[in-house]
């Protein structure tokens, strides 16, 4: 059972995430946390995580729009660390991290938060879901030079809350792109936040900057690793996904651009309410 539910939510997963730019992490971490602690759920998630992002970079990083790329990413990464960075001292400044209200739901009683950052994410996205639903919306395309705007925004977000493929996707789907272009360039901006962020993250983690205190016990972590049995969990999610993104690789050739909007919208329809909701 439980290498079935993490095959099957991976693969989804992953072949959603060549249309909307997002969705692994975001249902994959809940799967894993059925069976094991959260904290490792989360390292196991973003195990799978990278490595499909390298698979797909690989199958389709040559698409990519460099003029796109260069007008987007560097606002991007240079916003993903500053968010990276808030994070790190939000995590002791915020009463409680902003949390606003918190409940229990599921059989395995899992706990839910509802914050500050969250909700002011998800509204975004709302309004980003609206408008891209719209027939008024139809024509239009946001002009490339501010394609550095829509990079500082999903890069601030994926910094400071990892999520970053909603407003990504929000923005690039307007530039005019070919369908295989929005998938490749995507990918790519999203290899570059998740390898500046991550070096703030672990510089955090180490009490390298911040507040010197350790943020991870990552003696814990290793432990609960160990006694988890997580490794043969985390190798049939990283065989789901890479063939989901061969999958949706393919898929891709058959979908139209018209389809591949409103696939979009309503993904982040779906993941703004979840979003605001706590659940993610």
């Amino acid at each position: 059972m439980p290498y079935a539910l993490i095959a099957i939510v991976a693969l989804l997963a992953s072949g959603l995430t060549f249309f909307s730019g997002f969705g692994l992490g975001t249902l994959l971490m809940p799967a894993f946390a059925v069976f094991v602690p959260v904290s490792v759920a989360v390292g196991a998630t973003a195990v799978v995580h990278l490595a499909n992002n390298l698979f797909k970079l690989w199958l389709v990083g040559k698409h990519a729009d460099k003029q796109v790329l260069l007008r987007f990413a560097p606002s991007a990464v240079l916003c993903a660390i500053l968010g990276a960075a808030l994070l790190g001292l939000l995590a002791t400044a915020l009463p409680d991290g902003g949390v606003l209200h918190q409940y229990t739901f599921g059989t395995n009683g899992r706990e839910f938060s509802i914050t500050i950052v969250k909700l002011v994410i998800a509204a975004i996205i709302l309004a980003f879901a609206i408008a891209e639903l719209h027939p008024k919306f139809d024509a239009l395309a946001f002009d490339r030079k501010w394609l550095w705007l829509g990079g500082a925004i999903s890069g601030l977000f994926g910094g400071l809350s990892g999520h970053q493929g909603a407003l990504r996707s929000a923005f690039l789907i307007r530039c005019g792109l070919s369908k295989e272009a929005f998938v490749a360039t995507g990918v790519v901006a999203s290899v570059l936040v998740d390898c500046s962020r991550l070096v703030v993250y672990a510089l955090f983690a180490l009490g390298i900057i911040g507040s010197g205190k350790h943020v991870i016990d990552f003696g814990s972590i290793v432990s609960q690793v160990r006694d988890s049995g997580i490794a043969p969990l985390v190798a049939v999610g990283c065989a789901a996904a890479l063939a989901g993104s061969l999958i949706g690789q393919r898929l891709v050739a058959k979908v139209t651009l018209t389809s591949l909007r409103r696939i979009v919208g309503i993904a982040l329809i779906a993941f703004a309410i979840a979003m605001g909701a706590g659940a993610i």
